[in-house]
Formats: C-alpha cells, structure tokens, sequence
C-alpha cells in the first residue's frame, strides 16, 4: 500500500546534475540528426536551409523527450532517481508531455536573446559565450516556487519528484 505524503521534488544539484548527462546524451542525437540532414539535404555548410534544420532538430529532441517521458524517466533521470509524474503521481499523458516540452523552451530561448542584446549593447562579440548558461534559466523559478518545482512543470500540471524517497515510502 502506497502513502498519500507527496513525493518531495529532488535537489536542484540532482536536477542539475541530470541536465549535465542530459546534454551529453544530445550532443550525440543532434550530432546523428543534424549528420543524417546534411546527407539527405545535401547540405555543406550549418546555415544551409539554417530554419529547416532547427525545425527538424526542435521535432528530433522533442521525439527523445517525449518518448523517454512517457516511461516516467529520460536515462539521466533514472541515474540521479528523478521521475517525471503528473500532479497525483501518475505518468502524465502525452498531451501533458507535449505542452511539457513546448513550455521549457520560452525561458531558455528568451535568455539567449538577452545575451545576444547584451552583446550588441557591450559591442564584445566575447559576450557570446554567456549562451552557456541560458538553459540553466529554468532554475530561476524554482527558487520562487514553494515545492522547488521549475515553471514549465507547474504550467503543465507535471512535477518531478525524488524516486529513492518514493521507495521509502512504499510498504
């Protein structure tokens, strides 16, 4: 019989140290994507059909979520015991998951757009480089939130939550 407490949402270090692997593992399904539309397009230079690619990237990362979701956990998840639920701790539904992984995307993209004004403003191309940390943007909310939660999560009715505390809690 499974306990009513809620599961407490993992550690932003945990969270962070997920999105780290996370990236690791992109790197290699951009990489493999964006090789495989080079050779069906033909392409021989990045900004070559630049819009198409970012489409076809933005629908392959969106497959890799989406699909590793639907299972509760992406492999970085499983390894720093983070899984994905829904509001009652059940596997959302794929719609959620979609409106998931459309909302995660605002604050990262609007961060950037911040570096790329700063950099204009500064007039140092070197301002550039603070792109890097546009994605950890999504961590700003979670210190506004009252269970840690980032924003997309509360937006889609979806929440993480700390898997080795869920085990405690089972009989």
């Amino acid at each position: 019989m499974q306990s009513t407490i809620p599961a407490p949402t993992p550690s932003r270090l945990r969270r962070f140290a997920s999105m780290m692997y996370e990236g690791v593992l992109l790197f290699g399904i951009v990489f493999a994507s964006a090789y495989l539309f080079d050779t069906l397009t033909e392409s021989r230079h990045a900004l070559t059909l630049r819009h198409l690619r970012q489409v076809v990237l933005f629908l392959v990362i969106g497959v890799y979520f989406v699909t590793c979701w639907r299972g509760g956990q992406t492999l970085p998840m499983k390894t720093w015991n983070i899984r994905l639920t829904d509001l009652h701790g059940n596997r959302p539904g794929l719609g959620r998951l979609l409106l998931r992984y459309v909302l995660i995307w605002p604050l990262p993209l609007l961060a950037a757009l911040a570096v790329q004004w700063a950099s204009q403003l500064t007039g140092y191309a070197s301002t550039d480089l603070l792109i890097v940390f546009a994605p950890f943007s999504i961590f700003v909310w979670s210190w506004m939130d009252r269970e840690g939660q980032f924003l997309h999560d509360r937006l889609a009715g979806t929440r993480l939550v700390d898997v080795r505390s869920t085990r405690v809690h089972q009989n």
